[in-house]
């Protein structure tokens, strides 16, 4: 069984991770070619650099995944508190569940919802161009915002009902004791689903494609597009970039929470 379970074990990670090492190598081919390795060169990564378009595209998903990320934490977190405070069991019950309903949607439905949401109030504004940058980031927020939820409510539920009350009590106003008392109590899950919400607006497609406008494009709606014709090493350099800034951002956050661990062990 040991052995099996090894060679299983191997397999998937083999299956995982076989594709990216892939990646990397070529993303340091000195020819064109995507299955014959001509020699080692860093041109691709010289060409990504003077490549205006696709950097715009990066500048644009860093900067819709980062407005995203704030706007449905500040609006998750919010949600969350007023779900939990609320009296009627079967009102919070149907709060939470059209909370979840974006994320078992389909992503292609949601998409096409959206942009035909925004054309129609785009038309009757009398609008010239009814998808933007505001399209997509409202499209975000939408299913990000569920993510937020999720993981705040678990930590409002275990925290101690009696800790803003008995601040309260020593005269501390309701706002004040909530950033007091509430938000240290919440903060890994705000911060978990602060993290979501930026992953999955950096790694969307499907919504983006469908609720994108001609002015502003993201990442992955740029590499589809070039599908269609050819995807050159360019791309296999940005990956791996991408790849390794993850990577190091995963590996200091290990760090950091073994650090924290320490003092308490």
């Amino acid at each position: 069984m040991k052995t099996t379970s090894r060679i299983y074990t191997a397999l998937v990670f083999i299956f995982l991770f076989a594709p990216i090492a892939i990646l990397l190598v070529f993303s340091f081919n000195e020819s064109k070619s995507l299955s014959v390795f001509g020699g080692f060169s860093i041109k691709w990564y010289r060409e990504l650099l003077h490549d205006e378009a696709t950097l715009e595209s990066v500048r644009n998903t860093l900067l819709l995944a980062v407005s995203a990320m704030v706007i449905s934490t500040v609006m998750g977190t919010a949600a969350a508190v007023g779900i939990q405070k609320l009296r009627s069991k079967w009102l919070r019950t149907a709060l939470s569940t059209a909370t979840d309903i974006p994320m078992t949607n389909p992503d292609i439905i949601t998409g096409i919802s959206l942009m035909l949401m925004f054309v129609f109030v785009g038309r009757l504004f009398g609008l010239a161009n009814s998808l933007s940058f505001w399209t997509m980031l409202i499209a975000h927020v939408t299913f990000c915002l569920p993510y937020v939820i999720l993981q705040v409510l678990p930590r409002l539920r275990q925290m101690d009902p009696s800790l803003p009350e008995a601040a309260q009590d020593l005269g501390c106003p309701p706002l004040r004791a909530f950033f007091k008392v509430v938000l240290p109590e919440i903060r890994p899950g705000i911060v978990t689903g602060a993290i979501m919400a930026f992953t999955l607006s950096l790694d969307d497609f499907v919504i983006s494609y469908f609720t994108s406008g001609a002015g502003f494009q993201t990442l992955p709606v740029r590499i589809y597009n070039m599908t269609k014709k050819t995807v050159t090493p360019k791309m296999y350099a940005l990956a791996t970039i991408i790849f390794f800034v993850i990577l190091a951002l995963l590996l200091i956050s290990n760090l950091t929470d073994q650090n924290k661990k320490k003092p308490n062990q």
